[in-house]
């Protein structure tokens, strides 16, 4: 399906770094209230603290990237994410869990910030979206099935963080030590499609927290609503990352042809029926019915937002501002997802997450229709594109 020597796997390692701890929050924010004294509300908060710690960094550094150097930005963020969550899952003391649950998650959205600026800048944004997608739900899902067996405690799920950032760290040498870019390129230039990616990036966060305020609870909902255990939990949220991974696939092979309305679109409406159903679970069947089908189009629906954003502005400006404004809601959604179910109950929380869900599902159907009556600036993605591989091969 893809031309091996084509594939920009430093970037791809570097997205699977960067998105592993968001796809490991139920396990995550699960154990800290397990393991530590924190109520569930608390652990919820730790989880937001380490998303916005994220979501920060990409806000910061989104217009350095070109000037720090991707390979040294990117080792960087992987030293934190290696420090930070390794000191978290060694330490038994809340405090120091905390401090490095935040490190790292600026490491995690350090990686991200890279990951994206150079993907935006790929002749097929999609497709190399995909292929990050796919290596995270892989890995995610292994570490789902091998979590439960290893014994309580927080610190199984942030170990795998910090060794899965360890491990990318290597690849790092890929990468340009500066990006060159044309002598055009060196004034700043404003940012093409101001209007869109406003209102994208006005979206997305509500788009992400109702995701992530189901997936930050989904574990509780599993064992206290649905009854049952840790490992079939585990092996649910295995089985739903495979489908998502499948999924994935497929929008990877169907890449473009789609369009952007469509999937985002239409996928946003049917993850919002997803999301109350998994939410109302009371049995296995209904548990893993919405989480499987929820994990199967929210990774799809996702690789099309990012190739939105990107193709918004092929400097990959947008697809980093955007993906940081994402990133907002995604710190809220383990909170609001923790105060929703204590105070409504997780039945109440998935009817809330899908209404706003389907309000915001117009203005992103929008941005997608108006996007795809413009030609995209081919000849400017093959610039960039061109320059990073130069440097790359250097």
């Amino acid at each position: 399906m893809f031309a091996p020597r084509t594939i920009p796997w430093p970037l791809v390692a570097l997205f699977t770094a960067g998105y592993l701890a968001p796809y490991l929050l139920p396990t995550t924010v699960g154990r800290l209230d397990s393991g530590l004294p924190l109520t569930a509300t608390q652990a919820g908060a730790v989880g937001s603290a380490l998303l916005l710690s994220s979501a920060s960094a990409g806000f910061l550094l989104a217009s350095k990237v070109d000037r720090i150097g991707a390979r040294r930005l990117a080792r960087v963020g992987l030293a934190l994410a290696v420090a930070g969550y390794g000191w978290a899952a060694l330490s038994g003391s809340v405090v120091a869990v905390v401090t490095g649950a935040v490190i790292g998650g600026f490491g995690s959205g350090t990686a991200t910030t890279v990951a994206a600026t150079g993907i935006a800048a790929q002749r097929d944004p999609h497709r190399t979206t995909t292929l990050g997608l796919l290596g995270v739900s892989a890995l995610a899902g292994a570490v789902y099935l091998t979590v439960p067996h290893l014994g309580p405690g927080h610190g199984q799920p942030l170990a795998a963080i910090a060794l899965t950032a360890l491990a990318v760290w290597p690849l790092t040498n890929r990468l340009p030590l500066h990006t060159p870019t044309p002598r055009t390129r060196r004034t700043r230039t404003p940012l093409p499609h101001l209007r869109a990616g406003l209102l994208l990036a006005a979206t997305l966060p509500c788009w992400s927290l109702a995701q992530n305020a189901l997936w930050g609870v989904s574990g509780r909902i599993g064992l206290t609503q649905a009854h049952l255990t840790e490992t079939t939990v585990g092996a649910v949220f295995a089985v739903a990352l495979g489908a998502g991974l499948l999924g994935v696939i497929g929008a990877g092979t169907l890449g473009p042809r789609l369009g952007h309305a469509l999937p985002v679109g239409g996928g946003t409406a049917l993850i919002a029926a997803c999301i109350a159903l998994s939410a109302s679970a009371t049995d296995l069947t209904t548990f893993a019915t919405g989480e499987i089908a929820w994990n199967t189009l929210y990774p799809i629906v996702l690789s099309y937002v990012i190739g939105l954003a990107a193709s918004l502005d092929p400097r990959g400006r947008w697809a980093v501002l955007v993906g940081s404004a994402s990133s907002l809601g995604t710190a809220a959604g383990p909170l609001t997802g923790s105060l929703l179910a204590a105070q409504a109950g997780f039945p109440a929380m998935g009817l809330v997450l899908a209404a706003g869900l389907l309000v915001i599902t117009a203005p992103m159907t929008a941005v997608a229709l108006g996007v795809g009556r413009r030609p995209l600036p081919v000849v400017e993605i093959q610039v960039e594109t061109q320059a990073y591989d130069k440097a790359t091969a250097a």
